[in-house]
């Protein structure tokens, strides 16, 4: 928590996953746009949904300034969140969310490269787990630097005074 909190190691970086159309994209895919990208499973039933939805919001309460915002939702269940059902899912909350998933490997490495925990328990549903996780919203600047997180339950309202400032700046 400390290295995401004080920024003492680097966090973020690249990846290779695919989308919810079954593209392959990379972190340089999203360079030019402030990316706001969340760690979660889309069953999920209650936090995940939620911080989506807040981000959805946001993307919109800007306006035209929310063209310069690229959400991201990365599964942290890439055995259940195959591309058909991230694409089913993101449509749910915005058009222009980006879903992604990929190898249990690839989302491991791009997991941890963001310090997000995560880990299989447990649980009385049809497919006898769930995940526990970490959740925050992570801002990454136009070329891809860590700007800084977000705690999960942030609303809309602050995520639009955060976002904004950061969309004027210079690139």
């Amino acid at each position: 928590m400390d290295v995401v909190m004080w920024n003492r190691e680097p966090i973020g970086g690249a990846f290779t996953l695919v989308d919810q159309n079954g593209k392959v994209r990379t972190d340089a895919d999203f360079r030019g746009k402030i990316m706001l990208v969340y760690f979660g499973f889309t069953f999920c039933p209650d936090i995940c949904p939620t911080d989506l939805w807040q981000m959805a919001r946001a993307v919109d309460a800007l306006g035209g300034e929310g063209e310069r915002v690229q959400p991201i939702f990365v599964t942290v269940d890439p055995e259940r969140d195959t591309p058909a059902h991230l694409a089913q899912y993101m449509a749910l909350f915005h058009p222009r969310f980006v879903g992604l998933t990929g190898e249990a490997k690839a989302v491991r490495k791009t997991a941890q490269a963001y310090r997000v925990y995560f880990k299989k328990a447990p649980a009385d549903n049809a497919e006898g787990y769930t995940i526990d996780h970490s959740a925050f919203i992570f801002v990454i600047g136009r070329s891809g630097e860590y700007l800084g997180f977000l705690p999960s339950g942030t609303t809309a309202e602050r995520l639009v005074e955060i976002i904004r400032p950061l969309v004027h700046a210079e690139p």
